[in-house]
């Protein structure tokens, strides 16, 4: 399942340094974190809405389009998508109350 994901962190980071007047991508990065997070926040919302509008077509685009703009951020920020699936991994068999009542506070 994360090979598509695998291939659009390779695509994204081969159209990072793109003319940003030719690649949405490229033109993200140039406006940097504050707009890549804006952007992510907007898709975060839309996804909401079409969920809870019961929008099935609506929602796989959305979520689509969120899942795009998480790993143009992560890759803005240094964070191999590797890392989060690491992260995941690890938390496998761990209840989420439990693992939400560990992290460290602050």
């Amino acid at each position: 399942m994360t090979g598509t994901l695998d291939q659009l962190e390779s695509t994204i980071a081969a159209r990072r340094g793109a003319d940003p007047s030719a690649s949405y991508v490229a033109a993200l990065f140039a406006k940097g974190m504050p707009k890549i997070a804006q952007k992510l926040g907007e898709e975060a919302v839309e996804t909401v809405i079409a969920a809870m509008a019961g929008d099935r077509r609506g929602l796989t685009g959305e979520a689509a389009d969120l899942l795009f703009h998480l790993m143009v951020l992560l890759a803005e920020a240094g964070v191999p998508f590797a890392e989060v699936l690491a992260e995941l991994n690890r938390r496998e068999g761990t209840s989420g109350l439990a693992e939400k009542a560990a992290r460290p506070k602050g």
